[in-house]
């Protein structure tokens, strides 16, 4: 295990990933510098702090656009298709949502450091989120990996470590090391599942906002699962508040035969089972999508069959594919993995015409 402020350059075969999504320049708004002075003090009451960083969480994360893609619903045949895109978020992915509202976790139960494996959007948005609540931030990233994130992650003043193997490896490290030294766990799975879910179910109000009801299917790219299960969990609690006419289809979409939440989809499995770890390749594009073992997959299999959804694969070529149609025909700059829920819907409408709804696709951006 190795530690460094500043990203490896090896060459050869360790993992260049070059399609990762950036964040904006600044990440935040200039007009929010004090709040960031006050929500970073330890020397202010916590209330203050508390109340700053929140008034940075609720002006900069979230609220992400959603709309109509008419050029792609004549691409397709398929009509009402919108596009729910979270490169609107500080550091370009919907993992804002749950790194602020960790960091914010973190300062209320006094915590003075936030920990986190990963392999470059996660690692991005929590150091900027610690950076802004004045905590340290312990990032765990598998060895192989080089991602041009880890200098934005570096910048943020985070302390990076460097770990053999792949990215499950991570996070058990990082795991430990919370453990060690009471850290703060930002890690997927544990206890805090349910703030994660919680923060990605806003995705699911912020569509009922725009929408008034519940589309008839949301598709979500998914790795570990965290995401998807935090959507379809939103929906549940608006369709029991009486807010939603019914509960929309989850559709999923995983890199082909890499993913253990897709697999145990088509396979009929009751939950999710690992896959074997040496015969996984990450590549460029596929890597924000493959794992051996899918940290909240069981969550995420009961939402899809729970809510009467689909799952499946789909390749490296068909991704780059659609990320070039969705920049050149609905000029959105997307990370290329991100399109995996899109296609899983689209391939099942080529096989059997879906009927004229409303279909919502999430994505993340790609700077």
């Amino acid at each position: 295990m190795t530690t460094t402020s500043q990203p490896s350059e090896q060459p050869g075969k360790d993992l260049l990933l070059l399609d990762m999504a950036t964040a904006h320049t600044p990440a935040i708004a200039p007009e929010l510098d004090e709040q960031r002075r006050v929500a970073a003090d330890h020397g202010r009451p916590l209330e203050d702090r508390l109340e700053a960083f929140e008034d940075i969480l609720e002006s900069e994360v979230g609220d992400t656009t959603l709309t109509r893609s008419r050029n792609i619903e004549r691409e397709v045949g398929l009509r009402q298709i919108y596009l729910k895109f979270e490169g609107g978020n500080p550091t370009g992915t919907q993992k804002d949502r749950i790194a602020f509202a960790q960091a914010m976790d973190a300062v209320r139960r006094s915590f003075d450091a936030v920990t986190v494996a990963t392999c470059g959007n996660f690692g991005a948005a929590l150091s900027l989120a610690a950076s802004m609540a004045g905590l340290r931030c312990v990032v765990y990233i598998p060895e192989g990996f080089h991602t041009r994130r880890v200098a934005e992650i570096a910048r943020q003043g985070a302390e990076i470590v460097r770990v053999p193997g792949d990215y499950e490896t991570a996070v058990l490290a990082s795991q430990e090391r919370a453990e060690k030294d009471e850290i703060y766990d930002a890690n997927p799975g544990g206890a805090n599942t349910v703030l994660q879910l919680k923060a990605y179910g806003e995705i699911a109000y912020e569509i009922y906002d725009e929408l008034r009801d519940a589309p008839a299917v949301v598709a979500v790219p998914v790795s570990n699962g965290t995401t998807l299960a935090g959507i379809h969990r939103g929906f549940v609690s608006l369709y029991r508040r009486g807010k939603t006419s019914r509960i929309p289809r989850i559709v999923a979409g995983s890199s082909h035969g890499k993913n253990p939440i897709t697999r145990a989809f088509r396979k009929g499995l009751e939950s999710c089972e690992d896959l074997e770890p040496t015969r996984i390749r990450e590549t460029a594009v596929n890597e924000p999508l493959i794992n051996w073992h899918a940290i909240d997959g069981d969550l995420a299999l009961d939402a899809i069959r729970g809510s009467g959804g689909w799952a499946d694969d789909a390749s490296d070529r068909s991704m780059l594919s659609w990320s070039r149609t969705l920049r050149e025909r609905e000029g959105l700059n997307v990370l290329p993995a991100s399109t995996a829920g899109l296609m899983v819907l689209i391939e099942r409408h080529r096989r059997e015409a879906l009927p004229g709804d409303r279909y919502v696709v999430v994505l993340t951006g790609r700077r």
